[in-house]
C-alpha cells in the first residue's frame, strides 16, 4: 500500500495516474502545496511525495519512474533503445513544456506580485507552440508517443497538455488534441481524476 501526498490538482495527478495504471494500492492525503503536511514530507513543501515501505520519495517523474520500473510496467526495460527513446521523450517534455508551464504559473500567481513579469507570458505562449510542433514532428503513427505502447511519458505529457489548457495555452497542434481525447479516455485517467 502507497501513501501520496498531495492534492490531484497538482503533479500528484501524474502519480495518482501512474497507480491506478498499474493497479496498485494506495491512499491519497491532499495535502496542498507549502501546507504543513506536504512540508512534513517534503522540506521544500512542494507535492507530490510518495511513501512506500516509510521511505519518502519526492519528484513525480522520479516516483512514476520507479513505479514503472518497480512493478515492471508502463516503461521499457533500462538499457534498452526503447527506454532510451522513452527518456528522451520524457525529458523533452519536462524541459520545453513543463518548464514553460512552471515559469508562467510563476509569474501569474506564486512569485510575490512584485517579482511578477507579465510580459513574459506572450514569449512562453509562443515557445509552447513551437514545442508542441517539434514534439509533433516527432511521434510515430501509433497512438501513443512509444506507437502502440502507453508509457509514464504518456502520462508527463497528458498532464502538462492538461495544464496548459486549464493556463488558457491554446493547444496549436490538431495532433496533440486527438492524442490528448485519446489519453482522456482510458479509465485510469478517469478513475485518477474522479477522486
Amino acid at each position: 500500500m502507497y501513501t501520496l501526498i498531495g492534492v490531484t490538482q497538482t503533479r500528484a495527478l501524474r502519480v495518482k495516474w501512474t497507480l491506478e495504471e498499474l493497479g496498485l494500492p494506495y491512499t491519497q492525503v491532499p495535502a496542498a502545496p507549502q501546507s504543513d503536511e506536504a512540508k512534513e514530507h517534503n522540506i521544500s513543501g512542494k507535492v507530490p511525495a510518495l511513501i512506500d515501505d516509510g521511505a519518502t520519495l519526492t519528484d513525480s517523474v522520479a516516483i512514476i519512474t520507479y513505479l514503472a520500473d518497480k512493478h515492471n510496467g508502463l516503461t521499457f526495460k533500462a538499457g534498452t533503445l526503447g527506454r532510451a527513446r522513452q527518456d528522451g521523450f520524457t525529458h523533452f517534455i519536462l524541459d520545453e513544456m513543463d518548464a514553460i508551464l512552471w515559469t508562467s504559473a510563476r509569474h501569474s500567481f506564486i512569485l510575490p506580485p512584485e517579482k511578477r513579469v507579465a510580459e513574459v507570458k506572450p514569449s512562453l505562449r509562443w515557445e509552447f507552440a513551437r514545442s508542441e510542433s517539434l514534439l509533433v514532428a516527432q511521434m510515430g503513427d501509433g497512438p501513443f508517443l512509444m506507437g502502440e505502447e502507453f508509457t509514464i511519458c504518456d502520462i508527463v505529457l497528458g498532464h502538462c497538455l492538461d495544464w496548459a489548457k486549464s493556463a488558457k495555452f491554446e493547444l496549436s497542434e490538431p495532433r496533440l488534441q486527438e492524442y490528448l481525447a485519446t489519453l482522456h479516455a482510458r479509465p485510469a485517467y478517469i478513475a485518477a481524476r474522479a477522486s
